[in-house]
């Protein structure tokens, strides 16, 4: 792994290139988009299934499991939602804010996961624990010497949160690690999947978190970044710099827009990506690294972690 050193900065296909434009026009055409929108859920799904995902069968479990009880629990009835988070994306009207999305969170994982190595014969199984250890052995090299805290944000259905603590707890069995989320129904799920009940799992807003001060050794955005608004990212970042105790890391991954794999992606499939993520021109166009320095970080590396994605890491001044 070295640091990234490619020459295009971005996907011709993002920003206010003329081939942007043209797709976001597709885009906003109603009658395109919901057709752009249905043919992406085949094509995943088809694809996921056709690779080994079992994306009927989980949902067919987690819709028979306590999901939907612990929802009550979990959720803040008093949340106010960001605008941003009430559009369509990922093929869904209510976004991350209904049943659909969260019980086809983790195949959809999957599925993505497959396909950073889509020439290589994995299971979905070794391309999960492939795409998660390369963030985590990245990230490894820039940990405070002791990591008693933890937060996953953006954390969905909980699969990252647990790598992370499998991997924290590896080296003190009494981290604690807590997912923040702003979706209740993703972090019902990651309840259910935590038999343990190792993780305090938060249903809350990463710009106004509500923790104390210097509280954390850590905090992770892992897949979280290219969801939002520039304007909400720095946001998340001066809570996070708030947060993280002095000498504490932030660990982002995400696409890596000087991928020459997703630079290369065919028309079909990122017309498709377009219409599924509204928010894609903002982060592929996105300096992570200088906003990161202007909100007070000192930031550490960015590195090529994977084909598709990158991990960017910063710590907090002491």
């Amino acid at each position: 792994m070295t640091d990234t050193a490619i020459a295009k900065e971005k996907p011709d296909w993002a920003g206010e290139d003329w081939l942007s434009r043209l797709v976001n026009r597709l885009i906003q055409t109603k009658p395109l988009y919901a057709l752009m929108k249905q043919q992406a859920r085949r094509v995943l799904i088809k694809t996921a299934e056709k690779n080994g995902v079992p994306w009927r069968q989980t949902v067919k479990e987690l819709e028979q499991s306590p999901a939907k009880q612990y929802f009550q629990d979990i959720a803040d009835p008093h949340l106010d939602y960001p605008d941003y988070y009430q559009v369509p994306f990922h093929a869904y009207n209510e976004g991350n804010l209904c049943w659909q999305a969260a019980f086809e969170a983790a195949p959809a994982t999957a599925a993505m996961a497959l396909r950073v190595w889509k020439t290589e014969p994995l299971t979905p199984e070794m391309a999960q624990a492939r795409l998660r250890n390369s963030f985590l052995d990245v990230l490894e090299q820039h940990l405070p010497q002791e990591v008693n805290e933890a937060l996953d944000i953006g954390c969905s259905v909980g699969i990252s949160t647990f790598a992370l603590l499998d991997r924290l707890q590896s080296k003190n069995p009494t981290v604690k690690v807590t997912g923040l989320d702003l979706s209740p129904h993703m972090l019902a799920v990651a309840k259910v999947q935590d038999k343990h009940q190792a993780v305090q799992w938060c249903h809350g807003k990463a710009e106004t978190t509500g923790f104390t001060d210097d509280r954390f050794d850590l905090i992770t955005l892992q897949f979280v970044l290219h969801e939002l608004p520039n304007q909400a990212t720095r946001e998340i970042f001066q809570e996070c710099r708030r947060i993280l105790r002095p000498g504490g890391c932030l660990a982002i991954v995400d696409n890596n827009p000087k991928s020459p794999v997703i630079q290369g992606l065919p028309p079909a499939l990122f017309v498709l990506m377009k219409s599924t993520e509204p928010w894609s021109d903002e982060y592929y166009t996105f300096d992570v690294e200088s906003t990161l320095k202007e909100v007070g970080f000192d930031y550490r590396t960015t590195v090529a972690s994977d084909p598709r994605h990158r991990t960017i890491i910063a710590h907090k001044p002491l």
